[in-house]
């Protein structure tokens, strides 16, 4: 009797509510869960699957207290609190959503004194998602079915210009290698060519200098020999004059 008693101010006396939640399946959802902070600091809370219990939670997701949540109490990371914290906001965010996700949800928050925890309920309904691609497939089966000769005539058909073609784009391959090839070969015999008319001319230029050396130091020499043969024949008559002029004198 005294243990009924309990529980009736039990659950008398801790606040709560009920709330129906629709999710969507492969989306996200959120459960709302607020307290008033004017009055207290950041409180512990923990959300709950099904019914919370008249103390913490027995079926534990995640847990906050006065530093943020609690990683090692988090049951899964698609369980996220993504309200701010520092302000009351312990709502739960589901990640990508299934239809196992469907049922009853807690949200306790510990708030400081006998029988004051608030306890807010929600009962959470998933939607699948529309099978919008049988019909499609159906479809696609039946017309695959009603033309399957015309796609095997197509198909067949189909083949000779995909030969034709690749072997088009063989010739043309080939070709254009020929062709740099002979370009190749071209600019070889325009380089040589090039090469062997610089040399000859080169070698012209300085056979004609060596030419023009050799012409000028033949002149040179005839004209030291020519001047060497005057100034002989200067000297000699020069003699004959001394010899004739020393005859005259001995001889009156």
């Amino acid at each position: 009797m005294k243990l009924l008693l309990l529980l009736a101010l039990l659950s008398v006396g801790e606040g709560g509510s009920d709330q129906s939640v629709a999710g969507r399946a492969g989306a996200n959802v959120t459960l709302p869960c607020r307290y008033d902070m004017t009055d207290h600091k950041q409180l512990s809370v923990c959300w709950n699957r099904g019914d919370i219990p008249w103390s913490k939670c027995n079926n534990e997701l995640i847990t906050t207290d006065e530093l943020g949540v609690r990683e090692d109490s988090r049951g899964s990371s698609r369980y996220q609190l993504l309200g701010p914290l520092d302000q009351g906001d312990v709502s739960l965010t589901i990640l990508n959503v299934t239809e196992s996700d469907a049922g009853r949800y807690g949200c306790r928050v510990d708030i400081p004194g006998w029988f004051n925890d608030e306890k807010h309920h929600f009962d959470l309904t998933v939607d699948s998602v529309p099978q919008t691609t049988t019909s499609v497939t159906s479809e696609t089966a039946t017309l695959q079915t009603t033309d399957t000769h015309t796609a095997g005539h197509m198909n067949a058909t189909e083949t000779v210009p995909t030969s034709s073609f690749s072997s088009v784009i063989r010739q043309e391959s080939s070709s254009v290698t020929v062709a740099l090839v002979c370009v190749m070969f071209g600019l070889i015999v325009l380089v040589t060519a090039g090469g062997v008319v610089f040399l000859v001319t080169k070698w012209m230029r300085l056979h004609k200098v060596r030419q023009q050396q050799l012409n000028t130091s033949v002149q040179f020499s005839s004209t030291l020999q020519l001047q060497s043969r005057d100034s002989a024949v200067e000297n000699v008559y020069q003699i004959e004059e001394g010899v004739a002029r020393d005859v005259y004198e001995y001889c009156p």
